[in-house]
């Protein structure tokens, strides 16, 4: 199963839900195979790695179908990211290859990385590299797969290397086979992505629909009305969305609202959980189509949620349909029914977070089950619900923030003594980011250094990695060994939990 089984007809493969602009099966499958000629060119094998730091564009397929024939490891790289962010994260992959939008700052990434990467610019130097080559298979293609990243010890990100062993590209990998089978894809789909193909789960679905044969539909950048234009107009079948694009849909006044719904038969949400509230209001303006699934880009697991279930356990993430759920306390012990404790998948254990052994450690166990880090329950039934995070990262529309970043960019202010940073509640985001500050003059405290500081955050770290908004205090929680209690700091803005039994 590839795209390249329906390279025989005319269908398109992409459609630009902005631009209209479309791509083919046949021209897809050309154009991977250029780029996978490519990459042999450069020297470049199975195994290998390249990144990508392109906005939504054709130019996403056809280059990770490219190193994905030829077996490589492909990098997305957020387009928020400053150059030196991204720089890191090209070095630490190892990437041999960069692939950048125009509208990135290719001038500070060539400034920061010199002639120690080749970066092929879209629209330019990249589309010269690749015209004179040839549009068939390259003789000795392979199934590759992403490598995105994830937050690492150290605050920086680290790289989820998927353990690679050779296969045919079209045998694709279990996840892939999951969704396409949970969900129906196949060449009927017509799929509505309206997030940045960086992330995890757009890259992965609009390939896994190609995959199936069916027409990925792709927002340059969402937009509330814009979104309920393109189901309309495209008839789509098939979409994923994130809590937030729910609120900012709902907030529509009541003639953007409207929109013929009548082919759309599955309305697919994850990443972040969704308010019951939220979800409620979308049953009652789109119908029973919302399905829900829980999982992460370390694929050690997934469970899934259909509307109809939904509606009796209101709050689940569902039953296993990757893995064998489990629920442990610290110590390792299975947890029966309504008792929380660490949620663990059996039986899809397969990577490792690249020079991190310590991370990797922390998300298996002896047993060779592995974890998210995330902390829940499953009723009698072996419905999962979610309750907290093992670690601080902060959820913020579907997108993980790691605060470490910014904890560690604050505490190198000449006005900050210590820093502490983590998520709040936000009624349209789920979580923001907060910094609660000890300055060194307690006389400063105040706006005129709160603004201060957000500002010289933002001008050195993208901006959703940011603070919102800043509170200061005389003096920070800590223990007698210098370890910062931010549980302590955090449970003040987020309501207590009641009534399980917390292990």
């Amino acid at each position: 199963m590839h795209p390249r089984d329906h390279s025989h007809d005319s269908r398109p493969a992409i459609i630009m839900a902005d631009s209209g602009g479309t791509v083919s099966f046949a021209e897809l499958d050309a154009r991977a195979n250029r780029v996978s000629h490519l990459l042999r060119a450069r020297g470049l094998q199975a195994g290998d790695r390249i990144a990508l730091w392109i906005d939504n564009s054709p130019y996403y397929h056809e280059i990770a179908w490219g190193a994905y024939n030829a077996g490589l490891l492909f990098v997305p790289i957020s387009t928020r990211l400053k150059a030196e962010e991204a720089a890191y994260i090209v070095r630490d992959s190892g990437s041999a290859l960069l692939f950048a939008s125009p509208s990135v700052d290719c001038a500070g990434m060539a400034a920061i990385l010199g002639e120690e990467v080749e970066m092929l610019i879209l629209g330019d130097s990249y589309d010269r590299a690749v015209a004179p080559l040839p549009t068939t298979p390259i003789p000795d293609e392979t199934r590759g797969s992403a490598m995105v990243y994830s937050a690492g010890t150290t605050g920086r990100p680290k790289g989820i290397t998927p353990h690679l062993t050779p296969a045919p590209i079209g045998e694709p990998h279990p996840l892939t086979t999951t969704l396409i089978d949970l969900f129906q894809l196949d060449a009927n789909t017509i799929y509505l992505s309206p997030a940045p193909l960086y992330h995890t789960a757009p890259l992965k679905w609009t390939m896994a629909v190609q995959q199936a044969g069916g027409t990925a539909v792709i927002m340059e950048k969402f937009d509330a009305a814009a979104a309920l234009r393109a189901l309309e107009t495209h008839r789509v079948t098939h979409s994923q969305w994130v809590a937030t694009m729910f609120v900012r849909m709902l907030q529509l006044d009541e003639q953007q609202r409207r929109f013929d719904n009548s082919a759309h038969r599955f309305a697919i949400h994850s990443a972040a959980p969704c308010p019951v509230p939220v979800k409620e209001a979308m049953m009652d303006w789109w119908g029973p189509i919302l399905h829900e699934y829980y999982g992460g880009s370390e694929s050690v697991g997934q469970t899934a949620i259909g509307p109809q279930e939904w509606l009796q356990r209101k709050g689940s993430v569902g039953r296993a349909t990757r893995g064998i759920l489990h629920i442990v306390d610290e110590a390792g012990h299975e947890l029966g029914p309504h008792q929380t404790g660490l949620v663990m998948f059996e039986g899809c254990g397969g990577f490792t977070y690249h020079n991190d052994p310590e991370k990797t450690g922390r998300a298996y166990d002896a047993r060779g089950w592995a974890t998210f880090g995330d902390i829940g329950h499953v009723d009698e039934d072996g419905y999962l619900f979610l309750t907290d995070r093992r670690d601080y990262v902060i959820n913020a529309g579907g997108v993980n923030i790691y605060p470490q970043e910014a904890e560690n960019l604050l505490s190198t202010h000449p006005a900050v003594q210590d820093v502490a940073v983590f998520g709040v509640p936000n009624a349209e985001y789920g979580e923001e980011v907060k910094a609660v500050v000890q300055p060194r003059d307690p006389a400063a405290a105040g706006p005129a250094l709160a603004g201060e500081l957000i500002d010289w955050c933002r001008a050195r770290l993208a901006t959703n990695k940011c603070p919102r908004s800043i509170d200061f205090e005389a003096d920070m929680p800590r223990e007698p060994t210098g370890k910062l209690l931010k549980r302590l700091l955090k449970a003040r803005y987020w309501p207590q939990p009641s009534g399980e039994n917390h292990v």
